[in-house]
């Protein structure tokens, strides 16, 4: 492969730390990377979510997505120091092949201009034919003859 791999790490957070200390791991997480010689492609903070099940009785938590690349030996480093931290209740880092991922903006001005295609109006569709109300009843065709019920047939015929 000509693509050097890079490695992603999602970590959890406990969901009670204030937003201000969540900056702080954030910043200690990147820190910790950058010692180690590793470049920091990404770091992203995907907010506060439900949790699949309890963690250490926290029903939700708050997710950080970091992206590194590096030569993998920083991905020890990272781990113990989020082992050792009260405020991460769950990571898992996984090592990427392929394309490096593109850092997301968050403004509205650095979105790409849309192309003249996507400019255009979407047209409204054209109204579909009423349909019948299942609740009102059906009134029976007049050529269609009736077919009796079969209980009547029952009471026509004795023994």
């Amino acid at each position: 492969m000509s693509e050097k791999p890079y490695y992603e790490t999602m970590y959890i957070l406990r969901p009670d730390i204030p937003e201000e200390e969540v900056e702080s791991h954030l910043k200690k997480y990147s820190e910790i990377l950058e010692k180690s010689g590793t470049e920091v492609l990404d770091s992203q903070m995907r907010g506060k979510r439900r949790l699949a099940y309890p963690i250490a009785k926290h029903k939700e938590g708050i997710y950080v997505q970091l992206s590194h690349k590096g030569n993998g030996q920083q991905v020890a480093t990272l781990e113990k120091a989020m082992r050792l931290s009260e405020d991460v209740i769950r990571y898992l880092t996984v090592k990427q092949d392929g394309p490096l991922p593109t850092p997301k903006s968050t403004s509205k001005d650095d979105e790409p201009e849309k192309s003249e295609t996507q400019k255009e109006e979407i047209k409204p569709t054209e109204e579909k034919p009423e349909t019948p109300d299942k609740d009102k009843p059906e009134t029976p065709d007049k050529d269609k003859p009736e077919t009796p019920d079969k209980d009547e047939k029952k009471d026509d015929v004795k023994e």
